[in-house]
């Protein structure tokens, strides 16, 4: 019985909270039948998306005290008053990029001897990411860009994503809605992308390549998508490489200009840093051709792709207006506005699929090697060996000692 591993999945306590959690009931059976050396306990938590009792007939024993458990795994950050040392926790710490609100907590992880691994650190050996909610922030941003299409021309209604019980719910309120003849240009080629098309393709909207949308007019919903390639091409000879733009985007222009002219709404999945230029200019807006009436800007960076994000929309609140000569946020719906969503949280609106999908990747690609004594992939994600920075993420030393670079 002493040779037992105890992991703990950990109640949720970040404000606002989080209802998303690491493991379903079934996967914690399913890993315990697989796994007789694995123990699994979870924190009581009145907010998970899994209640209490569902644990519990799963077999998983429900404790307040996990103190005596050597993995802990959450989602989001973890209250520095919360931090249990020398364990070994697992989440989505949001410190690889020195983010201002969690030096705090890294030091604290530092002070208690706690090892820090991270979820968005865990990669295939291609250099993917092996973990992320992006489906499903990608299946509610694109459900919520059309919701505000359909409040805005009151031409149809969506009801909420998060009144639905999970996914198949919503897979049901989509029976019989007729959508009117609209255009909506997706961009990015990830995850994001993928939970966009995915509602496309429930919808019945037809794809298009960039081509033939750009010029033609339909009597009924159509979409194309823009990947980097498509989007982005060297000022110098227009050609694209992936690698040469991660490295160089100062060097590359944005071709998006003319979809915003043919568009009503635009899906934005696309990856975006400081170096790459915007999809369009503020004073793009204030043109008589700019079409789009609607962006839903999943990826959800201030200021970033899409100048007229002016911060983050709640899930309770999920669209605001802008004014197009001022970029004065507004009320939402309002004729002449383009109306702005842009919720950084999606995934907690359909959070028992975004679990089981989570749950499922951590099952397949991570748990073994968090069972293994030496795996480079978990050792390449730990941001926090024992209490102390590891080689790979020492850049972080002057944001651990409280100085910000």
């Amino acid at each position: 019985m002493e040779n037992k591993i105890h992991i703990g999945l950990i109640r949720e306590e970040k404000h606002p909270h989080d209802n998303r959690v690491a493991f379903t009931p079934k996967q914690c059976q399913w890993i315990m039948q697989h796994f007789p050396q694995v123990q699994i306990y979870v924190q009581p938590s009145p907010l998970r998306c899994f209640k209490d009792d569902e644990y519990e007939k799963a077999g998983v024993p429900l404790q307040e005290d996990l103190s005596h458990c050597t993995i802990l795994l959450g989602i989001k950050e973890v209250p520095t008053d919360k931090l249990i040392a020398g364990k070994t926790y697992l989440f989505f710490s949001h410190t690889k990029k020195k983010q201002p609100h969690n030096q705090r907590m890294l030091q604290t992880i530092l002070e208690k001897n706690i090892t820090l691994i991270d979820y968005e650190c865990l990669i295939h050996p291609d250099g993917q990411r092996i973990l992320g909610f992006g489906f499903f922030a990608g299946i509610v941003g694109a459900h919520n860009g059309l919701m505000a299409y359909g409040e805005k021309t009151r031409s149809f209604h969506f009801k909420r994503v998060h009144t639905c019980h999970d996914f198949q719910e919503l897979i049901n309120h989509y029976f019989g809605i007729k959508l009117p003849p609209l255009k909506i240009v997706i961009t990015g080629s990830g995850r994001v992308a993928a939970g966009a098309l995915e509602i496309m393709g429930m919808l019945g909207i037809k794809y298009l390549p960039p081509e033939e949308y750009l010029v033609n007019t339909y009597s009924y919903p159509v979409y194309t998508q823009l990947k980097a390639g498509e989007l982005y091409l060297r000022k110098d000879d227009k050609t694209y490489s992936r690698a040469d733009f991660h490295a160089h985007p100062e060097a590359y222009e944005c071709r998006f200009l003319p979809y915003v002219t043919v568009s009503d709404i635009l899906m934005n999945g696309i990856y975006w840093d400081e170096k790459i230029p915007p999809l369009f200019q503020a004073d793009d807006l204030k043109k008589e051709n700019f079409r789009i009436q609607v962006i839903a800007d999943i990826t959800d960076d201030t200021n970033g792709s899409i100048p007229c994000n002016l911060g983050d929309s709640t899930i309770e609140n999920p669209v605001y207006g802008v004014t197009k000569d001022t970029m004065q946020q507004t009320a939402p719906y309002l004729p002449g506005t383009v109306d702005m969503m842009c919720v950084s949280n999606l995934p907690n609106e359909l959070p028992r699929d975004a679990s089981q999908y989570f749950g499922d990747q951590l099952m397949k690609y991570v748990f073994d090697e968090l069972l293994k004594t030496n795996s480079e992939m978990i050792s390449n994600a730990t941001i926090v060996a024992n209490g102390r920075l590891t080689e790979r993420y020492a850049y972080l030393e002057d944001y651990a000692k409280g100085k910000l670079s």
